[in-house]
């Protein structure tokens, strides 16, 4: 047998963390003193221990924990309904972590953007002020919790707004892409889709942008993963000349042909109020 402090210095766990895991009736000890309390462990119960380690690494809470352990082998063995409860959490596990990475790489794609900022000390970009005019689109209207999600949704959301239009009218009405960008509380709503004139269609909705009677307007040219310093640039000369955005921004895609996006040109189009 071995003891409390035996056993966690083998599982590179605390004694806090054992006496948890026996309330909760994952991980009982092998015997427990009637006189002084003490916990001592069967070695055979190692491995059952590691699980529970391996587990609790990949970010499972206790109640899954014990689904997963009902089927681990060194009891009577589990049902097909277990195998198939468990293989639904660790599938579910699996999107959780990917929806993670993915929000992560676009946080540090934009660090390092920051990083190349403060490097280059400026940048300057050139801006322009006009009118905007009305503009319908057929379109779709997204919703994200946090900015840096936004990357992940706009392309397949244009795609599946284009298809829907080529299917009906063919492919001349993906000729002028545009997207408008608003922070709510909750996030970003984002309106992605392409002007149009024709009737409604299915899948898709019909939104109206207002006109606006004053834009600062720039120009991006280059992949997407940049196009953040120059909505930050804009910003940035809009406020030292006391301008403030009067609705949301938009993005006109001028060029978006090649798939590495080296050639791209988007115009830059946010609405003001001078003070």
């Amino acid at each position: 047998m071995l003891s409390i402090g035996a056993f966690a210095q083998i599982g590179q766990v605390t004694h806090r963390m054992l006496r948890h895991w026996d309330q909760a009736g994952l991980l009982v000890p092998a015997h427990v003193d009637e006189f002084n309390g003490y916990r001592s462990y069967d070695p055979s119960q190692l491995s059952r221990l590691h699980r529970i380690v391996a587990l609790r690494q990949l970010g499972f809470g206790l109640e899954a924990i014990a689904v997963v352990l009902a089927d681990d082998g060194d009891g009577a063995g589990g049902t097909g309904t277990d195998v198939v409860r468990i293989r639904a959490l660790l599938e579910a596990r699996r999107e959780e972590l990917e929806r993670e990475h993915a929000l992560a790489t676009m946080r540090l794609t934009d660090v390092e953007r920051r990083l190349r900022l403060i490097e280059e000390k400026t940048m300057t970009i050139e801006i322009i002020t006009k009118d905007l005019p009305a503009v319908r689109l057929a379109a779709r209207t997204v919703n994200v919790s946090e900015q840096p999600e936004i990357g992940g949704v706009v392309g397949p959301t244009f795609d599946a707004v284009g298809k829907i239009l080529t299917d009906a009218h063919g492919p001349g009405m993906l000729e002028t892409p545009i997207a408008r960008y608003e922070m709510t509380d909750d996030g970003m709503t984002a309106v992605i889709g392409y002007e149009y004139g024709g009737e409604p269609l299915d899948g898709i909705e019909i939104v109206e942008l207002p006109a606006a009677p004053e834009a600062a307007c720039t120009v991006h040219v280059g992949t997407m993963q940049g196009i953040g310093a120059t909505w930050q640039a804009l910003h940035t000369e809009m406020a030292a000349r006391g301008w403030a955005p009067s609705a949301g921004g938009r993005e006109l895609y001028v060029r978006a042909e090649r798939e590495d996006q080296s050639d791209w040109v988007t115009e830059i189009q946010q609405p003001v109020t001078r003070a």
